[in-house]
C-alpha cells in the first residue's frame, strides 16, 4: 500500500505568519493572512484530514479509522474511538499567549481533555526563546499577584534553544512559544488549552483574547521549575504512554520503514526526499503516514524525519 498523504488544514492565528509558504514552498489559502498552524495529520469532530490522493482520495481519516482500521493502523490500535495523534507544523512570528493544557485527572471536571505534546524546533531566529515552568521558588501565591499587576514574564522561565532540539510539555506544564520558531508538534488527540496570560495583546478582531485564568491556576503544576530541553539516549526524543517520536536519519540511497510491520507509523519529513517503490516522492516538510505492512520509501537524498508511532 502506498504511504497516505493529507491535506495540511491551515489555521489562521495572531501570532502566526507564511514561513510554511517560503520554507516549504507550501500555497496557502489567502495572500497576507497570518497562518500560525498547519494540522498535517488529524481526526477531530470539526477538522478532518483528508487523503490527497490514491484509492482512498478524497476520504477522511476518521473514515479510515472507521472502516479500514486493521488494514491501514494494524491490530494496536483498537481501543481509541478516534485516531489518537494528532501532528502540527507551527510558524510563530509572536508569541503565543502563556497557556496550560489540563491534566487527566482534571480534565474531565473542567470540561476539557487532557493534553500532552512534544516539540521540535525545526528552524528558529537567533535569541528566541521558549516560556517553560516556572522560575526557582515562584509559588502559586506569587505567580497569580503577578496576573493581577501584569508581570507575569519574570515568573516564567524562559529558555533560548536550538534547531533541532526538542521538549517534551506534559499535562499541567506552563508553556508559551516566543517569537521566531517554526516547530513540528506531536501531541495526543486533543484541542483543550487555557491561556492564562497574553502579553495584554488584542486578537484579530482587535479584542482581548479570552483567558481562563482559574482553570489554568487548577492544572498548573507549581512544581515545574526551570526545565531544561531535553537530552535524547540515541534516536528516541519522547515516549509517553501517547506517542513515541524518533528522529531518524536516513542516508542517500537507504530505506526507511515502519519500526514494526504490523504497525503504523507517521513521516514528517524535516530535510531530504523520500521515494516509494511506485516512484512517488516526499519532501521537505511533508507529513506522511506509512500504513502497516508497507514497503519501505528509499532516500534521494541525505533525510530526516520524526517518525512517530504508538507506543505497546
Amino acid at each position: 500500500m502506498e504511504p497516505l498523504t493529507f491535506a495540511p488544514l491551515y489555521m489562521e492565528r495572531v501570532w502566526g505568519g507564511r514561513t510554511l509558504e517560503r520554507l516549504y514552498g507550501r500555497c496557502l489559502p489567502q495572500a497576507a493572512v497570518p497562518y500560525g498552524e498547519s494540522w498535517e495529520i488529524v481526526d477531530r469532530p470539526a477538522h478532518q484530514s483528508i487523503v490527497q490522493a490514491g484509492p482512498f482520495a478524497g476520504t477522511s481519516l476518521h473514515e479510515l479509522w472507521m472502516d479500514h482500521r486493521a488494514e491501514i493502523f494494524g491490530p494496536r490500535c483498537h481501543s481509541h474511538p478516534r485516531f489518537p495523534i494528532l501532528v502540527k507544523i507551527l510558524d510563530c512570528r509572536e508569541d503565543l499567549s502563556l497557556q496550560v493544557h489540563p491534566p487527566a485527572h482534571l480534565a474531565a471536571a473542567l470540561g476539557g481533555e487532557p493534553k500532552t505534546e512534544m516539540w521540535y524546533i525545526t528552524d528558529c531566529d537567533p535569541g528566541a526563546q521558549l516560556h517553560v515552568g516556572l522560575k526557582k521558588g515562584i509559588t502559586r501565591a506569587q505567580f497569580e499577584s503577578s496576573i493581577q499587576d501584569g508581570t507575569v514574564a519574570q515568573c516564567v522561565h524562559a529558555i533560548t534553544p536550538q534547531a533541532g532540539d526538542s521538549i517534551f510539555i506534559a499535562s499541567g506544564r506552563l508553556h508559551a512559544i516566543g517569537a521566531g520558531f517554526l516547530i513540528h508538534e506531536i501531541q495526543q488527540n486533543s484541542d483543550t488549552t487555557y491561556r492564562v496570560f497574553d502579553w495584554n495583546r488584542l486578537g484579530l478582531d482587535g479584542k482581548s483574547r479570552q483567558l481562563h485564568v482559574a482553570e489554568s491556576l487548577a492544572c498548573i503544576d507549581f512544581q515545574d521549575y526551570e526545565p531544561t530541553m531535553d537530552l535524547p539516549a540515541g534516536p528516541t526524543l519522547a515516549r509517553c504512554e501517547f506517542f513515541k517520536t524518533q528522529h531518524r536519519s536516513v542516508p542517500i540511497g537507504h530505506i526507511i520503514s515502519n519500526p514494526e510491520p504490523t504497525q503504523f507509523s507517521i513521516l514528517m519529513i524535516i530535510e531530504g526526499t523520500l521515494q516509494s517503490t511506485l516512484g512517488t516522492t516526499y519532501h521537505r516538510g511533508q507529513s506522511v503516514l506509512l500504513p502497516c505492512h508497507s514497503p519501505p520509501l528509499h532516500a534521494l537524498a541525505p533525510t530526516a524525519v520524526l517518525q512517530v508511532t504508538l507506543p505497546p
